[in-house]
């Protein structure tokens, strides 16, 4: 038998339990539950749901006749199928598990029906609406402002419906700049069209229609809680792990016990220390034991409980790390005395960009967003790292904080690390700013000489307001009139000399770095010495966590893959990393589903042919992307929702977290599958990445893979050698706390 335990209604752990003594046996990751529809020997039978509901409930029908041909489609098919089943597997026929449209249509007389549309399948009254749509301003806040009047001159009732109360926050915002007197209300609801009832007095407008921006699905609200994650960590120990107690030391997780405590059974936590010692430490004490990450993955010394080595360990290292401390809090105060160009508060212009984001705004994109303007109206120059997990919004973040240097009259540069990117970028930026007047543009291999010389001439004469590019753009011959900002993502994929000529341009400027590889959050006050960070943990609302497998190369599981989600509309994502066999590997797939329409893309492409393929898979006109890993950052094609990643066995832990990122971009249910040789024939750090990726499947689970990436390569490459001898001895974590500790003394000290 299986025990469920839910926090809320999220199912917190899954586990198997003895029936006898009801203690819990093993955790599992799931558990499939089916109804028992083949069991021939229920007697009840089957009923429509309707016989479930009183006849006195109301039903609203929309599009009648469209709802009954739906279900006639999904009875035929399912019919089809089950004439396509061998007789020994035939149980119940679809005759005895469905409802037909008829059988549906009869049963629909007993109940109180509304149907909604122009046309009706049922006799009844009609009831009548005289309301007109809510009319077109296309972001046009005079014909808005100049409606809302005449609307009261008329005693009609102005209300504008908004998404959220930071959304409604910004119309008033906008309003308080025009110096008319705007008569309005604004709710907070979601509604789909505004609409005028001239009948009732009444005029309903709809953010989304004032700035001609359309939700694709309804906000959730409520975000995944990323703070509980020490309960997380504790399901995925192991017995055996070695985990670190901050007043204790290194010991051996022995797994979870029940204890009497004052005659009550308590779960506890058994640390194992040397050959007998046996520490039980409460669930409530979670916060004073973490995971041991070493360095090179070698095993600790372990001390005698009660014995004082690890408290003298301890202190030992303490003020051997408040060197390291005094000379990153020294770097940190050289960076505040730092002047540099003081940015205006919020335009008018820049609230109504905001306003018109078609997704309501996560907590931490309105903290990291707060944050960046902070920087930026102050006077010393911004060195700002954000970093969030793939696909939550540090792009619209970007967005908004190069609005704000060209509305100061400050030019942009965005420096990104592919050809791919750089062009994905410029379309997503200039959608994004189309209605107002910013020039932006891109310099990659893709623009023809002549195209680079226009774009790089208006940035020297001021022309270009946003400029995207690779690596190019750190070269002598670019020239800006005046620039304010520069935007760098994915810092770490660029060589040493590209960095190099960064730190040149990075003395005057303004500079945002965003980063989709994780930092844990352990290291921030390391990184706050050398840069301020602001993190994104939350995702954006209605997305599902990808559903990852690792599977061996069978071409059975590819076709059905590729089938089902070319059935549900969707796009596929296939990553051979190897050139000289890719039109093979787009040929197999061909002859798996002959239906399917197949592009094939990689670094060796003529630049303009490569654009052309990426704008036409971005446009949907093909079903799958046999690729390079030339699509693993940037590439946002929010209707792909299945990528296969063949020998996923040679590719790094976070190359493979961002290549899984390219799906599960919408609220439709992602898959990944990652295609592997046998585990025999792979190399034991191979195996760990695998193991990790499909182990860390959920929303946010970067912070994770950063973390098991670093257990793999050990922490040492991560911090350098000085501090790499400290983390073998005493853990990452630990090593952290005891930074942590000395910076804070240090700032009640030396530098009070």
């Amino acid at each position: 038998p299986y025990r469920i335990e839910f926090f809320g209604d999220e199912v917190d752990s899954i586990r198997t339990f003895d029936v006898e003594t009801q203690l819990s046996t093993e955790r599992i990751k799931k558990v499939s539950i089916i109804p028992n529809v083949a069991n021939k020997f229920l007697e009840e039978k089957r009923q429509s749901f309707l016989k479930y509901i009183s006849n006195k409930t109301v039903i609203f029908v929309k599009n009648t006749s469209l709802l009954f041909d739906r279900i006639d489609d999904f009875y035929n098919k399912a019919t089809e199928t089950f004439n396509t089943l061998s007789d020994s597997i035939k149980h119940a026929t679809p005759e005895d598990l469905f409802c037909n449209s008829n059988e549906l249509k009869h049963q629909f007389l007993d109940y109180n029906i509304i149907e909604v549309g122009n046309s009706s399948l049922f006799n009844g009254d009609p009831i009548e609406f005289n309301t007109k749509p809510q009319p077109a301003f296309n972001k046009q806040f005079k014909l808005l402002t100049k409606d809302l009047i005449e609307n009261a001159d008329n005693n009609i009732e102005n209300y504008i419906v908004c998404v959220s109360e930071q959304q409604a926050k910004r119309f008033h915002d906008i309003f308080d700049d025009i110096e008319e007197a705007v008569p309005y209300r604004t709710v907070v609801l979601s509604l789909f069209q505004g609409f005028i009832d001239a009948d009732n007095g009444v005029a309903v407008y709809t953010d989304h229609q004032i700035f001609d921006r359309y939700h694709k699905f309804h906000i959730k609200n409520g975000y995944a809680k990323k703070q509980a994650i020490t309960l997380k960590e504790l399901t995925r120990l192991e017995i055996g792990d070695y985990v670190t107690h901050i007043d204790h030391g290194i010991g051996k997780f022995g797994g979870l016990q029940k204890i009497d405590v004052e005659g009550k059974k308590q779960e506890a936590i058994k640390l194992v220390y040397g050959e007998r010692d046996v520490l039980y430490l409460s669930i409530h004490s979670l916060h004073k034991i973490t995971k041991f990450n070493g360095k090179d993955g070698k095993p600790p010394k372990i001390y005698k409980l009660g014995s004082k080595a690890w408290k003298n360990l301890k202190q030992k290292t303490k003020s051997r790390v408040k060197e390291i401390a005094f000379n990153l809090i020294k770097l940190y105060a050289k960076r505040k005395l730092k002047k540099g160009f003081q940015y205006a508060p919020d335009s008018y212009l820049q609230h109504e960009l905001e306003a018109s984001f078609i997704y309501e705004d996560t907590p931490d994109q309105i903290s990291s967003t707060e944050d960046i303007k902070a920087d930026m109206e102050s006077e010393r120059p911004m060195d700002r790292l954000v970093c969030g997990d793939v696909g939550f919004g540090k792009t619209e973040v970007a967005i908004r904080a190069a609005f704000k240097a060209v509305d100061n009259g400050k030019q942009v540069a965005i420096l990104v690390p592919t050809t791919i990117l750089a062009y994905q970028h410029y379309r997503t930026f200039k959608e994004r700013l189309k209605d107002f007047p910013v020039v932006v543009d891109y310099v990659n291999r893709f623009r023809t000489a002549k195209e680079k010389r226009e774009t790089l001439e208006g940035l020297k004469n001021g022309s270009v307001d946003i400029i995207i590019g690779t690596h190019q753009l750190v070269n002598k011959t670019v020239k800006f009139k005046d620039l304010g900002l520069l935007i760098v993502d994915e810092e770490q994929k660029f060589g040493v000399a590209v960095k190099e000529k960064l730190k040149t341009i990075k003395e005057n400027v303004d500079v945002l770095t965003l980063t989709a590889t994780p930092i844990p959050r352990t290291l921030q006050f390391s990184l706050m010495a050398a840069r301020d960070l602001s993190v994104i943990t939350t995702p954006p609302p209605n997305r599902y966590p990808i559903e990852s497998h690792v599977i061996r190369f069978n071409e059975e599981i590819i076709r059905d893959a590729v089938s089902y989600e070319i059935q549900r509309g969707g796009q596929i994502f296939f990553i051979h990393n190897r050139i000289e066999n890719i039109k093979e590997v787009a040929g197999m797939i061909q002859r798996l589903v002959p239906d399917a329409k197949i592009g094939i893309g990689h670094g060796q492409l003529d630049g303009k042919k490569l654009e052309n393929l990426m704008l036409a898979f971005m446009n949907g006109e093909f079903d799958v992307l046999v690729s390079t890993t030339i699509v693993e950052s940037g590439l946002d094609v929010p209707n792909a929702n299945t990528i296969f990643i063949n020998n996923a066995n040679n590719f790094g832990l976070s190359d493979l977290h961002q290549m899984r990122g390219r799906v599960g971009r919408s609220n439709k249910k992602a898959f990944c599958y990652f295609i592997t040789p046998e585990y025999s024939a792979m190399t034991n750090d191979a195996r760990k990445r695998i193991t990790a990726l499909e182990q860390f499947t959920e929303l946010g689970s970067g912070f994770n893979i950063a973390m098991k990436d670093l257990e793999i390569r050990g922490a040492g490459d991560l911090l350098g050698g000085e501090q790499s001898g400290f983390i073998n001895e005493i853990g990452f974590d630990t090593y952290q706390k005891i930074l942590n500790e000395a910076i804070e003394e240090l700032k009640e000290t030396e530098f009070a």
